[in-house]
């Protein structure tokens, strides 16, 4: 199954950006084992209409032109639900397992995300009720990414 991930916003160079991509790599390299192949990161401009609801469309409308029909709509949003790591790997093999051949993760721009994105979503994912930045997110995603691949693997990378 194909992971993209899909993000408005861009990430600047800097100590954030660096562990992202070390842990984006990570998962590139160990996902194939578990038949997981990561494309990649998709930025998405922030939107620039004047009203909030009018940017939230806006970005709504890119973020879904980058995400393949069909795909498995995965947001990172502050109302989702918060997992534990074994559940997201088991959520993730489970989309695979269950045929789909696509899903992407989306991580919206700091005015959150257009409800009708996360009205097709099949799952609202929250890494707390903490505001993170984005830059913060996108760490964290990666490193869940490559967690949920040694998770599947039984690699002692994850402990519970």
């Amino acid at each position: 199954m194909l992971i993209a991930v899909h993000a408005v916003g861009r990430m600047k160079a800097g100590p954030e950006h660096e562990l992202a991509a070390r842990y984006f790599d990570r998962f590139a390299k160990s996902g194939p084992a578990m038949g997981l192949e990561f494309t990649g990161v998709t930025e998405i401009p922030e939107g620039r209409a004047q009203l909030v609801d009018e940017r939230r469309r806006d970005e709504a409308a890119r973020l879904r032109a980058q995400t393949a029909k069909g795909a498995a709509l995965i947001l990172l949003d502050e109302r989702g639900r918060n997992i534990t790591s074994a559940d997201l790997a088991a959520r993730i093999r489970d989309l695979r397992d269950g045929g789909r051949r696509m899903a992407a993760f989306v991580i919206g721009g700091p005015d959150g995300l257009d409800a009708s994105l996360r009205q097709d979503a099949e799952l609202l994912l929250s890494f707390g009720q903490l505001t993170w930045p984005h830059q913060l997110v996108r760490v964290m995603l990666a490193e869940q990414l490559y967690r949920a691949t040694t998770i599947l693997s039984g690699h002692p990378y994850h402990r519970a």
